[in-house]
C-alpha cells in the first residue's frame, strides 16, 4: 500500500447536528475521504461542548438550528473554550445575516447543506488548513454588502485602526487594556476576514474608509 495517505495530515472532525439522518448522511459522504477522521457526533450544543473537551477535534462541522443553543451561539462558546478549534457552519439557511453573524462568532466558513459533496469536502480541507471557505452560492450575496466592515466587531475595528497607525501589539494591548495574545487573535481575525496580511494593507483599508488621516 502507498504511504501517500499516511503522509497527509489527518483532520479530526466533530459532527454537530440535531438530526441523526443528517449525521448519518455526512458520515456516508465523508467516510471515504482518507484524511478525514470523524471522531464524534453531537445532537446539541451541550453535547458538542462536552465532546470537544474529551475528543479534541481539529474542526467542528456545526448546524445553525440546534435545539438548545443555536450554532452561532455555540461557535462563540467553542471559541472561548477551545480557541484552537476551527468551526465550519453547515446550514440550510443562506441568509447574509446568518453568514455575517457566524463570522463574527468566529466561524472560519459557511457551507450550505445542499452543496455538492465536493464543495463540503473542499470547505473542510480549507478551514482545517487555516483558511476560510464560503459556499459559492453565498459569495455573491456577501459581495453586495453595502458596508463590508459589517463583518468586523467593534474591538477588531479598534485594533485595525491602531495597527494602521503603526502601534505594536504590545502598545495596542496597553491602550485597550487587554493581553498581547488577545491582540494577536484580533489581528488573525482581521487577516482572515479581510484577506489583508500586512500593516500597510490595513492602513490603506482604514485610510479609504476615513478612519485615519493620511
Amino acid at each position: 500500500m502507498s504511504d501517500t495517505t499516511d503522509s497527509v495530515a489527518r483532520i479530526r472532525l466533530l459532527l454537530v447536528d440535531d438530526h441523526q439522518l443528517v449525521r448519518d448522511g455526512l458520515r456516508a459522504r465523508l467516510g471515504d475521504i482518507a484524511e478525514i477522521d470523524i471522531v464524534g457526533e453531537a445532537a446539541n450544543g451541550a453535547q458538542a461542548l462536552a465532546a470537544v473537551e474529551t475528543l479534541r477535534p481539529d474542526l467542528a462541522l456545526v448546524d445553525v438550528g440546534l435545539p438548545d443553543i443555536n450554532g452561532i451561539e455555540l461557535t462563540t462558546a467553542l471559541a472561548q473554550r477551545c480557541p484552537e478549534l476551527r468551526v465550519l457552519i453547515l446550514s440550510m439557511y443562506d441568509s447574509q445575516g446568518y453568514v455575517i453573524s457566524a463570522m463574527r462568532a468566529g466561524a472560519r466558513g459557511y457551507v450550505l447543506k445542499d452543496a455538492p459533496s465536493a464543495e463540503i469536502i473542499a470547505a473542510i480541507r480549507a478551514v482545517a488548513a487555516g483558511g476560510a471557505y464560503f459556499s459559492s452560492a453565498l459569495t455573491a450575496a456577501l459581495a453586495t454588502q453595502s458596508d463590508d466592515t459589517a463583518v468586523l466587531t467593534e474591538r477588531e475595528r479598534e485594533v485595525l485602526i491602531l495597527v494602521a497607525q503603526g502601534d505594536s501589539n504590545k502598545r495596542i494591548a496597553q491602550k485597550l487594556d487587554v493581553s498581547v495574545r488577545t491582540v494577536e487573535t484580533h489581528r488573525l481575525n482581521l487577516r482572515r476576514k479581510l484577506g489583508i496580511e500586512t500593516a500597510a494593507g490595513l492602513a490603506s483599508y482604514a485610510l479609504k474608509r476615513g478612519w485615519i488621516r493620511g
